[in-house]
């Protein structure tokens, strides 16, 4: 897929891997991205890097209403990054309700409902895709954090429903299955983290190199390979794991 003269839409561009994301897409040549974030006025120390080539966007994607306005105010994006998330919950067994269900509202709804909303706009302009910003742990839970992996996995099943719907109709849908990053969101995490603006180039090469499913880092590089021969191999590694 080229990327050159796209137009792109990053929910969660205030920070993190959605702030790399934006400005590696400039980097890489798009028109414009629209940088989506509950509060826009955190997206004003990125705007000044944008040369002009970057729109903020309010986007909450826990609300229907604002996600049913961000995609009447971009009407013309055809490469839609599904980035934003939270991570609320830990363990299974010990994690309240309220922090099993704020993962599920944004990882797994918010992003269904950001995607149902802007698959009419992609229609519309044939080479549009979708990405969509997982995690290795959507692959195999880390039981510290089973409770936000469970929503990630809920993503990725979706992932992979959205690739069979649609297939007809031409959008190809990326899955991104990073490993720790150094990022607010794993500040807490003690393993080894690659940094956002790697992870943001080593995604946009795997897009462009029209790989389905990427790993952005050398930590899911390696988690990949195990998967690929022995998911059960990559559950009993994460079982191992103490964060």
């Amino acid at each position: 897929m080229r990327l050159e003269d796209t137009i792109a839409l990053v929910t969660g561009g205030n920070r993190g891997i959605g702030r790399a994301l934006t400005l590696a897409l400039i980097e890489a040549g798009a028109r414009k991205v629209y940088a989506a974030a509950r509060n826009p006025a955190q997206l004003d120390s990125l705007l000044a890097l944008g040369s002009g080539k970057i729109v903020p966007l309010q986007l909450d994607l826990t609300d229907p209403e604002q996600v049913a306005r961000a995609a009447g105010a971009a009407p013309d994006v055809t490469l839609l990054f599904n980035n934003a998330g939270v991570l609320q919950s830990g363990s299974v067994l010990s994690s309240t309700r309220a922090q099993l269900e704020a993962d599920l509202a944004t990882n797994y709804f918010g992003t269904l409902e950001v995607t149902r909303a802007f698959v009419p706009v992609l229609e519309r302009t044939a080479g549009s895709a979708i990405v969509n910003v997982l995690t290795v742990v959507s692959l195999a839970a880390m039981p510290s954090l089973g409770g936000y992996a469970a929503s990630k996995a809920a993503a990725w099943s979706m992932t992979q429903a959205l690739r069979g719907e649609l297939a007809a109709r031409d959008i190809p849908v990326y899955a991104v299955f990073p490993g720790p990053i150094d990022t607010d969101m794993s500040r807490d995490i003690q393993l080894d983290k690659a940094s956002p603006e790697a992870t943001a180039r080593a995604i946009l090469a795997g897009i462009a190199r029209g790989e389905l499913d990427i790993f952005p880092d050398p930590m899911s590089q390696s988690v990949g390979a195990i998967w690929a021969k022995d998911p059960n191999a990559i559950t009993r590694q994460f079982a191992a794991v103490a964060l």
